[in-house]
């Protein structure tokens, strides 16, 4: 009976709380759409989908078909899709989804916060993501800080261990939040990812966020974060700004 329920839980589609039907920013080099998915375990306080944190049980889903009839139209126009959020690996009909999505010929990028490390480690042996974008929220000693939540910081490191071991692309990246990650910060992230594939410092892009301090702060300066680059990309093959 317990085997039934635990099968049935994992036939539960996906929620999609927003479909963007074309993307050229969300999937390096490539066309793509992109299903945005509500719900979070991390309380980062400069986060501005606040709907999809806080209140996503009023969020009327985007039925599951309706991205697939979307995607099956535009084969050979397409070729990839961006999964983010909120946080994708809570929800147990992720595996499923993407199953399907494969099917269609598609090349899958997941944005993830890393703390489930166990879904990804399922996702990459099912080979159904083909690209993965880990959020690095802050050196190890601040990430409860930095998150407002409770969090086991091990399992994050365990979703980068994986990645780097693994065969799937990624990349690490880190958000420059003004009055929270400064160049130290970033530094001191570089070290501890040293030798990782890709790093990408994101800019931070101001808004209504999930704490009205950070409402009123003016990011970073492209021309600061060329500084930080510079600080960062000899730990790195690869280093970008991303704005």
């Amino acid at each position: 009976m317990g085997r039934r329920r635990r099968h049935g839980r994992e036939r539960q589609p996906l929620p999609i709380a927003r479909y963007q039907r074309l993307s050229l920013r969300d999937y390096p080099g490539r066309l793509c759409a992109k299903a945005v998915v509500p719900g979070c375990n991390f309380r980062c306080p400069y986060c501005t989908k606040t709907d999809l944190v806080l209140d996503h049980q009023r969020i009327e889903p985007i039925l599951e078909r309706e991205v697939l009839d979307h995607l099956y139209r535009v084969r050979g126009y397409l070729d990839g899709l961006c999964v983010g959020g909120g946080e994708p690996t809570l929800h147990n009909g992720l595996l499923l989804f993407l199953y399907k999505v494969k099917a269609l010929g598609y090349r899958v990028k997941l944005d993830t916060n890393g703390s489930r490390p166990k879904r990804l480690r399922k996702l990459m042996g099912e080979k159904v993501v083909d690209y993965v974008s880990l959020d690095i929220k802050a050196p190890l000693d601040r990430y409860h800080e930095v998150v407002r939540a409770k969090v086991d910081v091990d399992a994050v490191w365990e979703s980068v261990r994986l990645l780097r071991r693994g065969h799937v692309d990624y990349e690490f990246r880190a958000t420059a939040v003004p009055r929270l990650i400064d160049s130290r910060d970033l530094e001191e992230i570089a070290q501890t990812l040293v030798g990782s594939k890709r790093f990408v410092i994101q800019q931070y892009r101001p808004g209504k966020s999930l704490c009205t301090e950070f409402e009123g702060v003016e990011p970073y300066s492209e021309a600061k974060l060329e500084e930080f680059k510079v600080k960062v990309e000899p730990y790195f093959p690869e280093c970008e700004i991303r704005v």
